[in-house]
């Protein structure tokens, strides 16, 4: 874990109205990041808290030492983020957390996210991209409430072309792509496709339906759990969520700060 106390801002702007993408200058978090871990970060201008906010790693640059955050605007601390700027600087620990990993000859991957669940998985598919091995399938299904809100379509698509597969876009109202929630896509490619692992995250209703239907195709997956976080660190527990046990006792809580926030989709009760 390293502490930054001046992280450098290298850009912010807003995607579209309470969603944001800023850019942070941080060489040595960004050399040991992995998908699916998380930095926390201390609002300068919030003097009344100590509490620092988590925040998923969106993506990395590795050789310009930088790493990037998506983030919706919804509270206090993160409308005072959105307000900083190129050249401010912010106080950040990183990298935390347990990441996505891909087990030992799983080729055919299906990629799912609930709105801003992308935010962790398009780093994923940047490792992904990245990888030596070019063998992967890789089924893309991205879910928005309208298509103003579908974020990244076009970067993705460019991630993934060349890995069999291809990307799917459900909208709840319909403007874009499937009409209905993206499980519905999820369901439709784990019944029809020879998926090997699901890595999903999103709002928490995602997550419980997706679970349900891996458990239905006996396909494996991991999912990134959000809860609010304090510490981070695992020192508060203020961020446990509810898990099985594999000898069906009863369940256990765990902080996801620090066993997670990546969980075998089958290890938590949702």
């Amino acid at each position: 874990m390293i502490h930054s106390p001046k992280t450098r801002i290298v850009s912010q702007k807003m995607i579209f109205p309470g969603c944001c993408l800023l850019k942070i200058f941080s060489p040595e978090i960004s050399r040991t990041a992995k998908p699916g871990q998380f930095i926390q970060v201390r609002i300068l201008p919030l003097l009344d808290s100590t509490l620092r906010r988590p925040f998923s790693i969106h993506r990395v640059n590795r050789e310009e030492g930088e790493l990037s955050l998506l983030y919706r605007v919804v509270g206090r601390g993160t409308t005072l983020l959105s307000m900083e700027r190129e050249n401010d600087f912010l106080d950040v620990i990183g990298p935390l957390g347990k990441g996505f990993n891909i087990p030992e000859g799983k080729r055919k991957l299906a990629i799912a996210a609930g709105g801003i669940g992308i935010a962790p998985l398009f780093f994923l598919l940047e490792e992904l991209a990245r990888s030596e091995n070019k063998d992967y399938t890789i089924y893309t299904l991205l879910g928005a409430r309208t298509g103003e809100e579908l974020i990244l379509v076009k970067e993705i698509t460019s991630l993934t072309e060349s890995f069999p597969g291809g990307v799917e876009i459900a909208t709840d109202d319909g403007t874009v792509g499937h009409r209905g929630p993206v499980t519905e896509l999820l369901e439709d490619v784990l019944a029809n496709r020879p998926v090997e692992m699901v890595y999903a995250c999103g709002p928490h209703d995602f997550l419980r339906v997706s679970s349900a239907m891996l458990e239905k195709h006996g396909v494996a997956g991991q999912f990134s759990i959000e809860e609010r976080m304090a510490c981070g660190i695992g020192a508060c527990y203020s961020c446990v969520c509810k898990t099985r046990r594999e000898n069906g006792e009863q369940p256990v809580y765990k902080r996801v700060c620090v066993d997670g926030p990546v969980f075998d989709a089958n290890e938590v009760v949702f």
